[in-house]
């Protein structure tokens, strides 16, 4: 295109003029403006005439017909002056010529602003590998992963990707599953867990028997999500839209008293020449690139930092939120027992005692049990070995420790052997605890305290949505020791405790009949209608059921302080859509008038090329003003601390 149009403007006799050179005396010169002038109206003009073809077919004016008025108006002036039909005055070749590069280049910066925002899913799509390792009896059989079928064995061999969702059979590994939760910490899975499409098994290999394959993964799940919520409408982008269609009646008019105005002045040639500067400059590209360019990015970061956005609506309410509702299992906590306390009598020492009850459990496939054993193993403890194992429905375990006979168990079996429980009990007992005892040959060694253990990142959560000026609510069906016990830990602000899952919607409720602007957070299984009464519903821990309807906004990872993360980004987009909006709409109030020729009487008229580039910069600021956003890191990580550390910063 820019070849057809150096020529045109080195040709075109205006131009000449305007910048003070002579043209060749020969009959081809005029020719050359007009024939390639046609070719860049008919080809460089093409998106542009269809677009508007498009618009007035589906009764939607607006940039299209704006720009396809403006180069025909142009176009057909220009015949009528190079065939002597209309004054010369009218020749816009090198006008029309510029102002369809200027267009094309806007047109141009839009769409790769606007594909640049699909990386997201594209680099979703590249996760999954291009070939998968199936076990066929003895035999390694490599396939394509869309040929693979639920219950197929595969082999993930260290640092490939997990080709479909699975449970793990053989062998452990850490998976990196960043790509899926924003987490950067690589997570240790073992025997029996799930592992998602498109993981990494970074230092071992595994077996994986096929659970879910094609279009029921977790992968294609998020990049569903993530399409719906560019395309899904918003209440910021119906107002965009309402106004670029307002803006298009605004131009006409503008450019129609303007023609009527000079026409009336008594310089019609006059009147052409400022009615196609009005509808150049007025078209609303910028307005209509405004809002999408901004969802579309905001979208994809989202994506990137585990943050599932399903609901545009709930994306621009999460700003406005000044209430979050935590349900406790699950979300705050860990959701699974866990040994949070130790105590040691007789002499013994914490890790004699947990050793013990490691070595005695370890054959026990109780929830309790696992937590004991998971402990020892944390702890790095050496467990002995154990034989003659039994177990006892409700009152525990039993096994031969090192000529010891060890059991562990709960009030059962101190009844059975007629001894006291430890005095510390009580007090665990008041704070919602489960107690296990060890005993050893018929006496107590020591004492187990498990709960539900909070997890490390609930303390950061909480803080940061205090420094954002958020109350924070949780709600649980556990005994109100429990859950005061778990506020005080936190510093939650209420709470609401012994609610059935099917009341808690009714708490929803009773927050906003205060008057509040309510975010629930849950697991969005038995949450389902208290996420769908809040005013942003967000599913926490849903990595791998990403198809919960109940929830506006999808966290992948079980990290509370991603609800921080969806706060920042309710807010930078907001302010992004905010700016972009002011920029498009003010920008027209202001260039609309001069083009007009409101100045004229001052010596001051801006000329219609001028005004083309006019146009296309403001399209590119409010291109690169939503390109901004790509700096934003919403990593649970990296969203709390930039919150607690401008808090601290912030004078008291």
């Amino acid at each position: 295109m820019l070849v057809l149009t150096v020529p045109t403007l080195g040709f075109n006799e205006m131009f000449a003029d305007v910048i003070g050179y002579s043209l060749p005396d020969a009959d081809w010169v005029r020719w050359v403006s007009p024939v390639l002038g046609t070719i860049i109206y008919a080809w460089g003009g093409w998106p542009f005439l269809t677009g508007a073809v498009a618009e007035l077919r589906s009764r939607k004016p607006g940039m299209m017909l704006l720009i396809g008025l403006a180069i025909t108006v142009a176009f057909l002036a220009s015949w009528g002056a190079t065939l002597g039909i209309l004054d010369h005055e009218l020749n816009f070749w090198w006008e029309m010529a510029l102002l369809l590069v200027v267009f094309l280049l806007g047109h141009w910066i839009e769409m790769r602003s606007l594909a640049h925002t699909t990386s997201a899913l594209d680099s979703l799509a590249a996760l999954l590998p291009d070939e998968a390792e199936k076990l066929e009896g003895d035999d390694i059989v490599t396939v394509a992963p869309a040929d693979l079928m639920v219950g197929d064995v595969v082999i993930v061999r260290p640092g490939s990707s997990v080709p479909a969702d699975g449970k793990i059979i053989d062998g452990s590994a850490s998976m990196d599953e960043s790509m899926v939760t924003g987490e950067s910490k690589p997570v240790r899975r073992e025997i029996g867990e799930q592992v998602v499409a498109g993981t990494v098994a970074t230092d071992s290999g595994l077996r994986v028997e096929v659970s879910a394959i094609g279009e029921d993964t977790t992968l294609a799940g998020i990049q569903k999500l993530v399409a719906e919520a560019q395309a899904s409408s918003s209440r910021a982008q119906r107002i965009a839209d309402t106004a670029a269609g307002w803006l298009f009646w605004f131009a006409l008019g503008a450019a129609a008293i303007t023609a009527a105005v000079w026409i009336l002045l008594g310089v019609p040639d006059v009147a052409v020449v400022r009615t196609l500067t009005v509808l150049v400059i007025a078209c609303p590209h910028a307005l209509g690139l405004a809002i999408p360019l901004v969802v579309a990015i905001a979208t994809e970061r989202a994506a990137r930092g585990g943050v599932l956005v399903k609901d545009r609506l709930a994306l621009e309410t999460m700003r406005t939120v000044d209430s979050v509702l935590f349900d406790k299992t699950g979300t705050l906590t860990k959701g699974e027992p866990t040994v949070t306390g130790i105590e040691p009598v007789n002499g013994r020492t914490e890790d004699e005692v947990l050793a013990l009850a490691a070595a005695a459990e370890a054959d026990s496939e109780h929830p309790l049990a696992k937590a004991v054993v998971g402990a020892a193993r944390t702890r790095g403890l050496r467990v002995p070995a154990a034989s003659d194992f039994s177990s006892s429905p409700a009152v525990g375990v039993r096994a031969a420790i090192d000529g010891l006979v060890v059991e562990v168990g709960g009030p059962y079996l101190l009844d059975q052997h007629q001894v006291e429980e430890l005095p510390v009990s009580e007090t665990w007992r008041k704070e919602g605890a489960i107690i296990l005892h060890v005993l050893a040959d018929g006496e107590v060694i020591g004492a187990l305290r498990l709960a539900d253990e909070i997890r490390p990142e609930s303390h950061d959560a909480v803080k940061a949505l205090h420094a954002l000026g958020a109350q924070v609510v949780m709600i649980t069906g556990d005994a109100q020791a429990v859950a005061d016990t778990v506020a005080a830990e936190l510093g939650i602000d209420r709470v609401f405790a012994g609610v059935r899952p099917e009341d808690k919607a009714a708490k929803v409720a009773e927050l906003q009949g205060e008057g509040r602007k309510v975010a629930m957070v849950g697991d969005g299984v038995n949450d389902a209608p208290a996420l769908a009464q809040a005013d942003v519903g967000i599913a926490i821990g849903a990595g791998t059921d990403v198809a919960i309807g109940s929830a506006g906004v999808i966290l992948a990872s079980s990290d509370p302080r991603s609800v921080v993360s969806v706060i920042d980004l309710s807010r930078a987009s907001y302010r992004k859509m905010k700016q972009n909006l002011t920029w498009a709409a003010g920008y027209n109030l202001v260039a609309v008038p001069l083009a007009a020729g409101v100045l004229a009487p001052i010596g001051f008229v801006l000329p219609m090329s001028i005004g083309a580039i006019l146009m296309s910069t403001s399209t590119v600021v409010v291109a690169l003003n939503a390109q901004l956003l790509r700096r934003l890191d919403l990593t649970p990580e990296a969203s709390t601390a930039k919150v607690l550390s401008s808090s601290t910063s912030s004078p008291a």
